[in-house]
C-alpha cells in the first residue's frame, strides 16, 4: 500500500505518526522531527525530488528544527510550581536526620527515611541528630542541632 502512495504522503504520514508518538511519550523532541517530516512532505509535493534528495531535505530540516527547538526551550524554560521536583537532595535541606556512622574528619553517614546517605560536617557520634543544610551531588552537608 505504501508503495502506491506518492512520496509526499509518506512524509506527511510520518509527521503525523511522530506527532502522535510525542503525545504518547512526551519529551518535546519528536515534535521537531514531525515538523521536519511535514516540511519534507511539503517540499516533496512542490518539487519532484528523488528519494536521496528527500532524505537530505529531511536531514537538514530535522537539524534546523531541533536547533530551533533547543533555542526556543533555552529562551523559554518551563516553569514548575515545585522547582526542586527532580532535585531530591535540595528537597532534603532542613530535614533532621540521625547519624548512623559517626561523622569524623568531616565525613560520615546519616539515615534519611529508609536510606543511608554520605554526609559531611562537624564531628558527630552515632545516634546524634543533625540538620541537613546543603548538598553536593549525593553527599549531604549537615550541622548539629
Amino acid at each position: 500500500m505504501l508503495s502506491e502512495l506518492d512520496p509526499h504522503w509518506i512524509w506527511l504520514i510520518a509527521a503525523i505518526v511522530l506527532a502522535i508518538a510525542e503525545i504518547v511519550a512526551p519529551g518535546f523532541f519528536l515534535i521537531w522531527l514531525a515538523a521536519a517530516a511535514a516540511a519534507t512532505g511539503v517540499v516533496a509535493f512542490l518539487f519532484d525530488l528523488s528519494l536521496p534528495l528527500q532524505a537530505l531535505v529531511f536531514g537538514l530540516a530535522a537539524l534546523a528544527a531541533v536547533y530551533a527547538g533547543r533555542r526556543y526551550m533555552a529562551a523559554n524554560p518551563a516553569r514548575s510550581p515545585d522547582p526542586q521536583l527532580n532535585d531530591r537532595t535540595a528537597r532534603l535541606v532542613g530535614e533532621i536526620v540521625t547519624v548512623v556512622e559517626p561523622i569524623g574528619d568531616g565525613s560520615g553517614r546519616v539515615k534519611v527515611g529508609d536510606g543511608v546517605w554520605n554526609a559531611t560536617g562537624p564531628d558527630a557520634p552515632t545516634g546524634a541528630r543533625v540538620r541537613i543544610v546543603g548538598a553536593h551531588g549525593s553527599t549531604l552537608e549537615v550541622e548539629p542541632l
